[in-house]
């Protein structure tokens, strides 16, 4: 699948990713599963480039999630250091394409403090970027956004909630809802990401293990997008 290959005017403004299969890819290789997070790495630049080429405006990727917590302690422990080390060499490259950093989750006390600085560093040195977003999901849950923004909401003694009440107190407002979501690894489920953005989006589910997924991927997953019908609730017709 080729670039060519797609309508220009109806890329997705906004893609998430859940980067699955990491382990699996080691482990079918006789290798620890931690060398399967730095062939992600490779996965992840090349598609976030063949998003940026294409116009795409927001990209988001589930790094590590509330639940990754309960992996093993050496595991976790290298995906903290491997997701900073990725900032460090890294912020300056995508601040020279103006692109913009940003950051969803909790920062509790299980973040290490010196990761929260690189993120916070991250994101001060793209802030002012206007090309696309490129947004970490780290230390998130859906279900833990929404009790946080619930959190929010009650202590501000708002007495009428609505939907725009509930999507004021996301963790960043400013996110659209995704467009597409792309799973890897041949699973079928969203694995508590954006549950409340995701409402509305195209699940594309391929069976490619994360680290070998490629543009050529991507492209694909686009190509299965734009030949769907977005009826949002409606009965047909061209996409709202």
């Amino acid at each position: 699948m080729l670039a060519s290959d797609l309508d220009p005017t109806r890329i997705p403004g906004h893609i998430a990713c859940v980067m699955d299969g990491n382990g699996r890819w080691a482990e079918q290789r006789g290798l620890p599963r931690t060398d399967g997070h730095t062939a992600g790495e490779q996965a992840l630049f090349e598609v976030l480039d063949g998003a940026d080429d294409l116009g795409v405006g927001w990209f988001t990727v589930y790094a590590f999630s509330t639940e990754n917590w309960r992996r093993p302690v050496d595991e976790v422990q290298f995906l903290l250091q491997f997701n900073e080390e990725i900032l460090l060499n890294r912020q300056r490259e995508l601040h020279e394409r103006n692109i913009r950093i940003r950051f969803i989750g909790r920062r509790d006390r299980r973040v290490p403090r010196r990761l929260v600085r690189r993120m916070e560093e991250a994101t001060a040195l793209t802030r002012d970027n206007t090309g696309l977003t490129f947004t970490i999901a780290f230390n998130y849950g859906g279900r833990a956004e929404l009790v946080d923004a619930v959190q929010q909401i009650v202590d501000g003694d708002t007495r009428r909630v609505t939907e725009q009440t509930i999507a004021r107190h996301l963790y960043d407002p400013e996110m659209p809802e995704p467009d597409l979501v792309i799973r890897t690894s041949g699973e079928y489920r969203v694995s508590n990401f954006l549950l409340w953005k995701l409402a509305y989006s195209e699940l594309v589910f391929s069976d490619t293990l994360w680290p070998d997924f490629r543009r050529e991927h991507l492209y694909a997953a686009i190509k299965e997008y734009q030949d769907r019908d977005r009826r949002y609730g409606g009965v047909g017709g061209p996409e709202a």
